[in-house]
């Protein structure tokens, strides 16, 4: 019984191989992105995607800036419209260079954190405002 139950199964498996791998084949990896909410987003500054690899906490960082000040104002506006949530990347860049462009890996590693913190905790109350606009 038991090894008719076990048959059963392995055939199974086999009779489903081809399906998964005719799925698998129709699954397309592309590098362009698509996005259901504000899909006319400003894209990354030209830099950032073209920064040498050793150096990509330098584009984390200004993404996190970007990710802090942009759930911070949706919090203090109380909108959510996608000028407000996907504004251009000036405000960020900015902050990034005067602030902290001269600094060490280990203090752009450090204000990560902290952005991510900050984003982190303004992310609940963005959250609702922006579920609520439906623009989430």
């Amino acid at each position: 019984m038991r090894q008719a139950q076990h048959l059963t199964l392995a055939a199974l498996t086999l009779s489903l191989t081809p399906a998964f791998a005719v799925a698998e084949r129709d699954l397309v990896p592309t590098l362009e992105r698509r996005f259901d909410v504000c899909p006319d987003r400003p894209a990354e500054l030209s830099w950032m995607q073209e920064i040498p690899l050793r150096q990509a906490y330098q584009r984390v960082l200004v993404q996190d800036i970007y990710r802090a000040q942009n759930l911070e104002r949706i919090v203090e506006t109380g909108s959510c419209n996608c000028e407000i949530r996907f504004p251009s990347w000036d405000d960020a860049e900015a902050m990034f260079r005067e602030v902290h462009a001269s600094g060490e890996r280990w203090e752009m590693l450090q204000a990560s954190d902290a952005y991510n913190r900050r984003a982190n905790a303004a992310r609940p109350a963005a959250k609702a405002i922006c579920e609520a606009a439906g623009n989430w």
